[in-house]
């Protein structure tokens, strides 16, 4: 009587978890955790390029490859694309002198008011007494009828730039309200492209004053790399700045009014389109430190399944498989920053799709399978790919990258990474409807994630993309709905790029597996169809798709 009443109290439960594993089949949570454990322990030192650790990683993802059944898609018939790199290092004790006029000069310090890194390979920085000019968001963007620098000549300068879109602190019915996108970031909102701005203008030099809010990170994290910077081995001029990096919210505030000048004021004059460039009077900036420099040779792993019909049309799936290796904490320790989430849980997800795939029958196109190098340190691998592709980029139908997963278990919803933006949206909401899950824009726009993954590169060659990033706002979990959604995310974003990223076997890995289970069913729609995705109206990327379309055959 037992037996039989332990029995019937079974079966409900065998039946909940059929359906559960229905949700993400045939993708497997164990495995995928399993994959996350090796990445993130202790031989793999936090898998930072050039390192022991890289090489470790590279080998066990080729082994990976191999025992999926896939074929090699790197050069020559390798396993491999060969990524040459630059990799600076400021050291901890670099400073940095502000002076005006007769005051005592700032004594700025590494880590703690300001945060340096250069791209430029030499054995020492030089910079003696260059003037400091405060250029708003340094935002050039015509189409939006927006100009910050007004023809300023910025050669020989510091630029001093705000993070985040001139529209970010907007209030209703300001000139600029809405004109970028309101909260949600857009590309002149990120670091990156200041940078890249300030390069165009000739300026010597760049800092970007940290705010928590609008970066969407603390200065911990800011600091987190340790004064490294990798960049992509270039044979023409180097760029011509030769610092990089932030300066700390409030130390920017002394500076400021060391010269005579109210920030905030200035930050709000900022978000005006008659914005003009403003010189710190008598104000000037001088830099002497060493910088270790060498170069290496990284490397992106890429697998295939080839296509049996249209070998020549390939759909990307790819995650990165670096984070920021070993450092020291402020208390002189060694620590790992081990990127179990970040990205560990990408590399899975790609593993578990290239093994489902693997497992059925073979694709009409060509199916890669990615695992970029260098994504912590700008984009670098995937950009070098986009730059150096093995396969046509117009006849490549689709990108779908990977980056960060949720560890918390099973999701009533999904989110949207840039919506809007291209038709693979409007099918992974078909898709993730068919698990029951409803789906929304991402709640955190203003953190940018659709401008900071490895997609980036593929939608700035045109590439229809869709991220799947679950720090794009709160699950709403099955076990505990939004707050325990909530609880999890803010707990992440706390390790974000910190030692803290570290597998547990605590987490539940079925959200993780739901995503991914989408993005193999979306993948798998095309690489058995004549579909070409596209970029919708509005967007940035659809003029570049549209340029090469005589590539690609008529449906």
């Amino acid at each position: 009587m037992g037996l039989i009443g332990n029995a019937a109290h079974a079966a409900p439960a065998a039946s909940q978890d059929a359906h559960q594993d229905a949700l993400y089949a045939p993708i497997d949570p164990a495995r995928m955790s399993e994959t996350i454990r090796v990445l993130a322990s202790d031989p793999f030192e936090g898998r930072a390029p050039g390192t022991i650790g890289a090489g470790r990683t590279v080998n066990y993802l080729i082994a990976r490859f191999k025992a999926i059944g896939l074929e090699p898609a790197g050069e020559n018939g390798s396993w491999v694309q060969e990524v040459p790199m630059v990799h600076t290092k400021i050291g901890p004790d670099a400073s940095v002198l502000f002076r005006t006029g007769k005051k005592e000069p700032l004594d700025y310090r590494q880590t703690r008011e300001v945060y340096l890194t250069t791209n430029t390979p030499s054995a020492r920085i030089h910079i003696d007494d260059a003037p400091v000019v405060f250029v708003g968001y340094g935002v050039h963007a015509p189409e939006r009828d927006w100009d910050d620098f007004k023809g300023i000549d910025l050669k020989g300068k510091i630029a001093v730039i705000l993070v985040n879109d001139p529209d970010f602190r907007a209030a209703p019915g300001d000139a600029v309200s809405g004109r970028f996108g309101g909260r949600a970031m857009t590309y002149f909102g990120r670091w990156t492209y200041k940078y890249e701005e300030a390069v165009r203008r000739g300026a010597v030099g760049a800092l970007i004053v940290h705010d928590t809010e609008a970066a969407s990170y603390p200065w911990s994290t800011v600091i987190a790399p340790g004064g490294e910077a990798y960049d992509i081995a270039h044979s023409g001029a180097p760029e011509s700045l030769l610092v990089r990096g932030w300066i700390e919210g409030s130390a920017a505030r002394k500076l400021f009014a060391r010269a005579g000048l109210d920030f905030d004021r200035l930050s709000a004059q900022a978000r005006r389109p008659d914005f003009t460039p403003v010189t710190l009077p008598d104000t000037s900036f001088s830099a002497d430190f060493a910088v270790a420099t060498n170069t290496l040779q990284s490397r992106n792993v890429i697998g295939k399944i080839p296509g049996k019909v249209h070998p020549d049309e390939s759909i990307v799936y790819g995650a990165h498989w670096d984070a920021f290796g070993r450092s020291r904490s402020r208390d002189g320790k060694t620590v790992i920053r081990r990127g179990a989430v970040d990205d560990g849980s990408g590399i899975a997800a790609i593993l578990e799709i290239a093994r489902a795939f693997r497992a059925g029958p073979q694709p009409d196109r060509t199916l890669l399978f990615a695992a970029w190098t260098a994504e912590e340190r700008g984009l670098l691998g995937s950009t070098w790919y986009v730059e150096h592709p093995l396969m046509s980029l117009p006849k490549t139908v689709a990108n779908f990258t990977v980056d960060v997963l949720q560890m918390a278990g099973l999701s009533r919803n999904a989110f949207l990474v840039g919506a809007g933006q291209d038709s693979l949206q409007d099918d992974f909401v078909t898709m993730a409807k068919s698990q029951g899950r409803t789906t929304q824009e991402e709640a955190l726009p203003e953190r940018g994630a659709f401008y900071r993954a490895d997609h980036l590169p593929f939608a700035r060659a045109g590439v229809p993309v869709l991220p799947i990033m679950d720090l794009a706002g709160y699950p709403d979990l099955v076990d505990g709905g939004v707050a325990a959604g909530r609880k999890w995310l803010d707990g992440y974003m706390a390790c974000y790029h910190q030692p803290c990223d570290a597998w547990s076997p605590d987490w539940d890995l079925r959200g993780a597996a739901e995503d991914t289970a989408v993005l193999y069913e979306v993948g798998r729609s095309l690489a058995f169809s004549r579909m070409w995705p596209s970029w919708k109206q509005g967007s940035e990327f659809k003029a570049i798709r549209e340029r090469t379309e005589s590539e690609r055959p008529a449906l």
